[in-house]
């Protein structure tokens, strides 16, 4: 492959991680509030967590919603509007309202979430190379922990301007408020990007298509991917009941239940409560958000680790990996907060390398298998199906994290996902097939043997 080919696939795509760096910037964001919320409108703790998750209903409706109407108006044009739903959040929530009036907007920010969660990952893959696909849809989840890291910087530093009484009253509407400069610049960037070739030639665009995958594959790689696409678009386009029979049941099921995995085993408990958790184990307010700056600089630096790999050791893996160091690291957390130890650091050192393990593994690899796994004439909506779920996911650990907390306690939280963790491990044993270097009309094959 040429280098000016490369550039171009590495460019498009650097852009639709944009849509990644958005989505765990706005996700994120409420690490940092939450707990001036939670004085500002005297929040219980089942309140607490609704205003933490409120977003995630929309992330839901987003996710379900985006592939059917990717299909139809195109992956660009999608998350174009994934861009104007984040920027009118951020916008809506810095003008002073109530609780409804942050829960309304938080709700039309989490559309756009999970429409970017469907559709950035969906777009590499149908330009990435069989080689390297792995690595480029990697980009999206390093996209993702820059947002997350960026936010808790944001976060820091505004809740560092002035004392704890303008915090509560303005400092967290300026976190969100903050997320309308990534916001505009994602949807700038969008404006230039080409539309997905897959998807111009399931339009009969096939002229378009050609140009875009000469651009990126060269003329006689372009040839070789149209007919590709040709065999793969003769199958009609696939329905939600079609997701269920036959040869589409598998991959459906692991899709699904992959999602589900990598949000039960607790990951946003952590990227949600980072600052009251270390709080818990003893360390100040200011000392906490140094510490979940911490966590947000270990899951980028591992996310690396994880982008230069998947493509070499492969996607199986990676998961047993880092399924089984999150069960390992979990563990180690419940015991300290079980021991009752003076200070935080067996609890950091547990969440630092928990998130090491995650990083490298249902982090990234939960987009990039579900991604590839489905045939394109039903991709959008089997993503978009396999993704309402982890959003599901997420919403029940967020709300229910604080009530847990409240009713039984640290040690036997961080239990509950230490054992889904071995759980995650034994489904990926048995039910996840090894699809590194398979093109993705390879893969849709693979479902009929």
């Amino acid at each position: 492959m040429a280098n000016n080919s490369l550039k171009y696939i590495y460019q498009c795509t650097v852009i639709a991680a944009v849509g990644g760096l958005l989505f765990g910037y706005d996700t994120a964001v409420v690490a940092g509030a939450i707990g001036f919320i939670e004085k500002k409108f005297l929040l219980s703790a089942a309140m607490k967590g609704w205003a933490a998750s409120c977003a995630l209903i929309g992330c839901m409706i987003g996710a379900m919603v985006a592939g059917v109407l990717s299909d139809k108006f195109g992956r660009k044009m999608v998350l174009i509007i994934s861009a104007i739903a984040f920027a009118i959040s951020s916008i809506g929530i810095l003008i002073p309202g109530g609780i409804d009036s942050f829960i309304f907007f938080r709700f039309i920010g989490g559309a756009g979430i999970g429409i970017a969660s469907i559709l950035a990952p969906m777009y590499i893959s149908e330009i990435a190379p069989p080689h390297i696909r792995g690595k480029l849809i990697s980009i999206y989840q390093l996209g993702i922990v820059i947002g997350i890291l960026l936010i808790y910087f944001v976060n820091a530093a505004i809740a560092g301007m002035y004392d704890e009484a303008w915090n509560i009253e303005h400092g967290w509407r300026w976190m969100f408020g903050s997320g309308v400069i990534p916001s505009i610049i994602f949807l700038l960037l969008l404006i230039k990007t080409p539309e997905s070739p897959r998807w111009l030639a399931s339009k009969n665009k096939w002229n378009d298509a050609k140009a875009i995958l000469v651009k990126m594959n060269g003329e006689e790689g372009a040839l070789k991917e149209m007919l590709d696409i040709k065999t793969s678009l003769e199958e009609k386009q696939g329905t939600f009941t079609e997701l269920f029979q036959g040869n589409l049941r598998k991959p459906l099921i692991i899709g699904i239940l992959l999602a589900i995995f990598s949000q039960v085993t607790g990951i946003n408990a952590i990227m949600y409560y980072a600052p009251e958790i270390f709080k818990a184990g003893g360390s100040g307010s200011s000392s906490a958000l140094l510490q979940t700056i911490c966590v947000g600089g270990i899951n980028f630096l591992m996310t690396l680790v994880a982008i230069k790999y998947v493509d070499k050791l492969g996607r199986k893996k990676l998961l047993l990996i880092g399924s089984a160091g999150m069960f390992v690291c979990l563990g180690l957390v419940a015991w300290a907060f079980h021991s009752h130890i003076s200070g935080s650091y067996w609890i950091l050192a547990g969440i630092l390398a928990y998130i090491s393990f995650f990083a490298i593994s249902l982090g990234p690899l939960t987009f990039v298998v579900a991604a590839e796994i489905f045939p394109t004439h039903i991709r959008g909506r089997a993503m978009g199906l396999a993704i309402f779920f982890l959003w599901l996911s997420v919403y029940i650990v967020s709300q229910t994290f604080p009530i847990l907390i409240e009713s039984i306690k640290e040690t036997k939280t961080f239990g509950i996902y230490m054992i889904l963790s071995g759980i995650t491990f034994a489904f990926v044993l048995k039910m996840v097939p090894e699809t590194k270097g398979k093109t993705l009309e390879e893969i849709q094959e693979m479902w009929k043997k």
